[in-house]
């Protein structure tokens, strides 16, 4: 290197208008033969590459494109396919890929968490009874396509070993240094193919890293790159690191590689403490991320240019790499197409393309001097400034509220066990009941109605028409609860899209794009909603329908809400003040609509948290800040309800022995968590810890459309209750329903019914 290089660490799959999905969906349904589903991806993954090139990106990552996950991607590349679908070596089909990802009739998809405190999830790799082997060089691939079709010369893209096996299961936590030293004879292989190709530069990404390690870890970190190094010593590795700092800097820097990444803008500074503190090797490039890869606020330039004034203080312009602080995978494409938004917002915004032109303007004013860029400059502090000035952010209302948070009420009248009682009462409901989470199958007229509506494609005499529409989705869907033999019903949500958007459009500080969409899962993109001012309640959000819902049935229907974390973790956070003002100046706002639900004779209120977990900071020193304010802000909106009225909450996906705590002080009434696909993994942690409040551990998978067998259920329950009194214990599916068919949703839950019924009847004659 002669001087500082512009490099990227990866980019957005899903295409400016969602062109990735669409042609995913039409292959899954069989519209879009293989051949041309192949076609298409290709296009789009060539057409990527030539933006990062035209934007004058250098290091240009190949090997970032997925067709669902990349993790999954790399448990294929080692042909780890577990043996419920039948693989018998060699390179992974494209239908057993997708098979391990989505299920068969058969056999049950794997697991699917949250990739580190993101809103992606991955898919857990198996390594139980699997022999790992490379079966196909994904990386050597993708990067032959972008140098013989585009003359590219990528930079291979491979999650590192250490990490993939961190990211795994299926092995003994005492194994954990064997498991990767079988995997490190594969990624030499990789890197030595790699070599021979003649690639100069390879990013492997290690976000371990940047968690919480032990000594242990570094030591086996200096022992994995030691050998790959080793391997192929021509190749210069980049170890990657993002979303925190690392802990142990000076062992970091020194391991056996060529560039080390760190992020410089989720490190809190430290990473910059440390580099300052200690210098940098002389013979290692540093790659910084220097812009943010996670949010979607444009940067101030001049303040950037600080950041790296001082990264240069430690580290020579010729070993010096700026690029993003993780890959683009977690913000939208570009903002070019949206033209509805004010410009005030709009030109404060900054997606995955014009972050790449900002990472090539600091890179041009390194090796030009500032004055070269003196203009941008000038227009991004203007527009930041536009908007920290603007009504949008000084809303007197909210920041009077906030300043009053003291007296606000923050625990609920009674403890749990005098509530139980006083709702038993009043409810009346069998041992063991049955209810969901709230959401059911969503027809494509709803959508298309709804779509027409939302671009104003509709008359008010066709909208109300639309409505009514709408309110007999809700009467059939009462209906068929009551048929099924529900105990407690909701009202389905056929007027919501997402579960953010749909509460961040009626309330006040909220922004939603038109192609702003990011990949949760699979074919899965959802729309961020933008929290770019105060946040204030402006009207009444639910009440309508959940009413309308109560006057069809004698059964209790929930209330429900997206609480304020996940509505925080699921939206881009305006970054001028701190998180947990903005949770609060939610939740503050749903409290407004738990007590209009409660005013309305709603006496059960579902406040959902699926995201909780996932925002936990990777280092565990900073988690009890973090979960103090995540369980203030849910009583916040939730503890001014009367004794009788029922606090439910919902969770997905998380590791609830290590947080088991801060669920109890939530002092919900009831809390449904996922445990379906995780094969009831996660009842270990209520085997370990005491938990006296109504709980229900989600019985079958809903994101697979398999309808489960009444000996599935049966096995997920009773192990439950052997470690969670019947009395407390609530029998439902693992989440929404929403994307499901509605026979196999139908089906299912007279399954799950029926199950309860079995299994009460059981425990009634063991009285």
């Amino acid at each position: 290197m002669s001087s500082v290089k512009s490099s990227n660490l990866g980019y957005p799959r899903i295409g400016e208008k969602r062109e990735w999905k669409k042609a995913l969906e039409q292959f899954w349904a069989g519209k879009l033969e293989k051949d041309i589903f192949l076609q298409e991806i290709e296009s789009l993954r060539l057409g990527h590459l030539k933006k990062q090139r035209d934007a004058g990106i250098e290091l240009i990552p190949v090997g970032d494109f997925s067709l669902y996950d990349h993790v999954l991607d790399t448990a294929a590349m080692f042909g780890l396919v577990p043996k419920r679908f039948d693989y018998d070596g060699g390179a992974v089909s494209l239908e057993t890929y997708f098979d391990i990802a989505r299920g068969t009739k058969g056999a049950v998809a794997s697991t699917m968490t949250k990739w580190f405190n993101t809103n992606y999830h991955y898919i857990v790799p198996e390594l139980e009874e699997c022999t790992p082997a490379l079966v196909e060089n994904r990386p050597l691939q993708f990067y032959k396509e972008a140098k013989q079709k585009l003359n590219i010369e990528g930079k291979p893209v491979v999650l590192g070993p250490v990490t993939f096996v961190k990211l795994s299961k299926g092995y003994k936590k005492s194994e954990f240094k064997e498991v990767v030293e079988q995997f490190v004879p594969l990624y030499a292989t990789i890197l030595a193919e790699l070599q021979a190709e003649g690639v100069e530069w390879v990013q492997i990404d290690e976000p371990v890293l940047a968690t919480t390690l032990s000594k242990e870890d570094l030591a086996l970190y200096k022992e994995v790159y030691q050998a790959l190094k080793e391997a192929a010593p021509n190749v210069k590795v980049i170890l990657q690191t993002y979303f925190d700092s690392v802990d142990y800097y000076k062992e970091v820097v020194s391991l056996p590689v060529e560039g080390i990444g760190l992020d410089f803008v989720h490190d809190r500074g430290e990473n910059l403490t440390a580099l300052n503190k200690y210098g940098f090797p002389t013979d290692k490039v540093l790659a910084a991320g220097v812009i943010d890869g996670r949010n979607i606020w444009r940067e101030n330039l001049d303040e950037q240019l600080l950041t790296i004034s001082e990264i240069e203080e430690a580290v020579s312009k010729d070993r010096l790499i700026l690029q993003p602080s993780s890959s683009l995978l977690h913000v939208p494409v570009t903002v070019k197409n949206e033209e509805t938004i004010d410009p005030v917002l709009k030109n404060a915004l900054s997606f995955a393309d014009e972050k790449l032109k900002e990472i090539t303007l600091l890179t041009k004013a390194v090796q030009q001097g500032k004055e070269a860029i003196e203009e941008e400059i000038s227009v991004s502090k203007q527009a930041i400034q536009a908007l920290n000035g603007s009504s949008f952010r000084n809303c007197q209302d909210v920041q009077k509220e906030l300043k009053q948070l003291h007296s606000y009420k923050a625990e609920r009248q009674a403890p749990f066990d005098v509530r139980q009682r006083v709702q038993q009462e009043a409810f009346q409901l069998p041992l063991l009941p049955t209810t969901t989470i709230g959401s059911f199958p969503q027809t494509k007229e709803v959508r298309k109605e709804r779509l027409k509506w939302r671009k104003g494609e509709l008359s008010d005499e066709a909208y109300e028409a639309y409505e009514a529409y709408i309110n007999e989705e809700i009467k059939k869907w009462i209906e068929i609860q009551e048929n099924i033999g529900l105990d407690v019903l909701v009202h389905g949500e056929f007027e919501r899209t997402d579960m953010v958007e749909y509460f961040g459009e009626k309330l006040g500080g909220f922004q939603f794009t038109k192609f702003g969409w990011v990949q949760s899962y699979g074919s899965r993109c959802v729309k961020p909603p933008l929290i770019y001012g105060d946040v204030s309640y402006e009207q009444a959000m639910t009440i309508k329908e959940t009413v309308y819902a109560q006057s069809l049935t004698n059964k209790p229907v929930k209330g429900m809400l997206t609480g304020p974390i996940t509505i925080l973790n699921w939206s881009f956070v305006r970054d001028d003040i701190p998180r947990y003002d903005v949770a609060n100046q939610i939740a503050l706002a749903l409290r407004k609509e738990v007590e209009a639900l409660e005013s309305q004779g709603i006496s059960m209120i579902q406040v959902d948290e699926p995201a909780l977990r996932e925002g936990l900071p990777l280092k565990r020193e900073n988690w009890d800040s973090y979960l103090n304010a995540a369980v203030y802000a849910f009583k916040l909106a939730t503890v001014s309800v009367q004794n009788e009225t029922q606090i439910h909450t919902h969770m997905c996906y998380s590791e609830f022995e290590e947080i088991i705590d801060a669920i109890k002080a939530l002092d919900a009434d009831v809390i449904s968590i996922e445990t379906s696909k995780s094969h009831g993994e996660l009842i270990y942690a209520f085997e370990k810890h005491t938990y006296n409040q109504g709980i229900g551990l989600g019985v079958y998978d809903i994101h697979s459309p398999r309808v489960p067998k009444l000996e599935e259920l049966q096995r997920n329950i009773d192990r439950a209750l052997k470690v969670l009194d019947p009395a407390l214990f609530w029998i439902n599916p693992d989440c929404g329903l929403k994307t499901r068919g509605i026979s196999e949703t139908v089906e299912a839950l007279k399954v799950m019914v029926e199950s309860a019924k079995q299994t009460r009847k059981n425990l009634l004659q063991n009285v």
